[in-house]
Parts: C-alpha cells; sequence; structure tokens
C-alpha cells in the first residue's frame, strides 16, 4: 500500500512540475490526447479535476486523467484524505445515473410483493447464472416492486428463451419458473416483444453486463450484489 501511495505521488509530482508554463486549454489538451491515442478511441470530454493541472478525460463513461501538457494517460482513483472521499468513485457513479423515469415499465416484466412501496429494476438475461442468483437472493426482499426488463445479449438462444418467457400467458411465473426453478420457457415465441427497445436502451445507458440493477434516484449496482446491500440502498432512499 505505501508502495502504491509512494507510486502516485509521484507520478502527480512529477505531471505538476513539468513544463506547467505551457499548459493548454481544455479543448487543446482534448485535442492533443486525442490524437496521441488514435481516433478509434473517442474522447468525450476534457475537463479540470480538483487537482492544479491533472484534468479529467472521459471516454465513454469511463474516467481517467492527463496532464496539461497531454503527455500522461493515467488510470486510477482520486481520494481526497482529508475527508476520505473517493472522488473518482462518485463521477463514477453520476456518469452512470438515469433518470427513473426515463425507464418504461410497460417494456418490464413486473413483480409485487408485499405493499410494492420500495421499486428496482434490473436487466437480466435469461441465460445469466449472476442473474439466477441475484433472482434467488431477491425472495428475501418485501414490499418491493421489482421492474426485470429483459435483455438477450449472451446468445441466441437467450433471445429465444426471451421471446418465449414474453409471449407466455404468465411472463412474471415463467421467467421465475426458469431462473429459480430451471423449468425451461416452452411455447409460442412470435408475439411482439420489447427486446429490441431494451437492448437499444442497454446500449444507450452503457448497460454492457447483467444482471444491472437500478433504484428510484437513478444510480446503478452492476453485478449480482448482496441483498444486504440492496436493502441498505433502498434504506437510505426512503
Amino acid at each position: 500500500m505505501n508502495k502504491l501511495f509512494f507510486s502516485v505521488a509521484l507520478i502527480f509530482t512529477f505531471i505538476l512540475s513539468a513544463n506547467n508554463s505551457y499548459a493548454q486549454s481544455e479543448q487543446q489538451i482534448k485535442s492533443e490526447l486525442q490524437k496521441k491515442i488514435g481516433a478509434n478511441t473517442k474522447i468525450k470530454s476534457v475537463t479540470a479535476s480538483p487537482i492544479a493541472g491533472v484534468y479529467e478525460v472521459l471516454v465513454g463513461n469511463e474516467v481517467f486523467y492527463t496532464d496539461a501538457n497531454s503527455r500522461y494517460l493515467i488510470q486510477g482513483e482520486i481520494i481526497e484524505l482529508a475527508s476520505g472521499k473517493n472522488i473518482t468513485e462518485q463521477r463514477q457513479a453520476d456518469l452512470n445515473r438515469i433518470k427513473w423515469s426515463e425507464l418504461n415499465p410497460s417494456n418490464a416484466l413486473k413483480l409485487v410483493r408485499g405493499n410494492g412501496s420500495r421499486q428496482i429494476a434490473i436487466f437480466s438475461d435469461p441465460n445469466c447464472g449472476y442473474c439466477k442468483r441475484l433472482e434467488k437472493s431477491l425472495q428475501q426482499l418485501d414490499n418491493i416492486t421489482i421492474y426485470t426488463y429483459l435483455i438477450p445479449i449472451l446468445s441466441p438462444d437467450s433471445a429465444q428463451k426471451s421471446k418465449q418467457i414474453w409471449c407466455s400467458t404468465d411472463p412474471q411465473k415463467t421467467y421465475i419458473d426458469w431462473m429459480i426453478n430451471g423449468i425451461p420457457p416452452s411455447g409460442k415465441s412470435d408475439c411482439s416483444t420489447p427486446l429490441d427497445k431494451n437492448l437499444a436502451f442497454a446500449k444507450t445507458y452503457g448497460i454492457t453486463g447483467t444482471p444491472t440493477i437500478f433504484f428510484t434516484d437513478g444510480s446503478r449496482f452492476p453485478g449480482a450484489v448482496q441483498v444486504s446491500d440492496i436493502e441498505k440502498k433502498l434504506a437510505s432512499l426512503k
């Protein structure tokens, strides 16, 4: 750990002392950096970070840093020592946030348990092992409304199963039967489904893996997180 902090401190010390008299504007930094990393990696923006002479670089929704002369690209986290706040982590969370109102409930399976007062949305692939693990954990939640958006991203069979689930007489039951009890969906798969809309939404908002959970404040949890973490997050939203 001491070696890590020494390395990071050394990098920033070198950057801050390196030719600051030739510091460029944010647009110039972006232009120079883009030339160096190539056209295949698109830089979304370059803005000043909380550290003088260090700039935040957005590539998609990923956060990197560079110096004022576009010499270095740094992958790591900025932590404010006085408060212990992880500035990079908070920035990443804000970038991954959506508006709950942008989700269309009509494109999701819906489960209401108890009074349904708490809400989460899950993007899931029916062939995703982590999604199945998450579904088993979610059985412990009460007073919850769960919207499940099917995004078949793993295989052609995922698309087939998603269609069969959606086209069944009771899609939510069919989904749970498969995910928890291992009863495969059967029957027709030629009805109108929202799968293309769900996949388009996922692409727009950088949902590249399943499961991905969203909360009403727009924040997301990627992966099969512990149910205790979900409960903690739900409690913070009250």
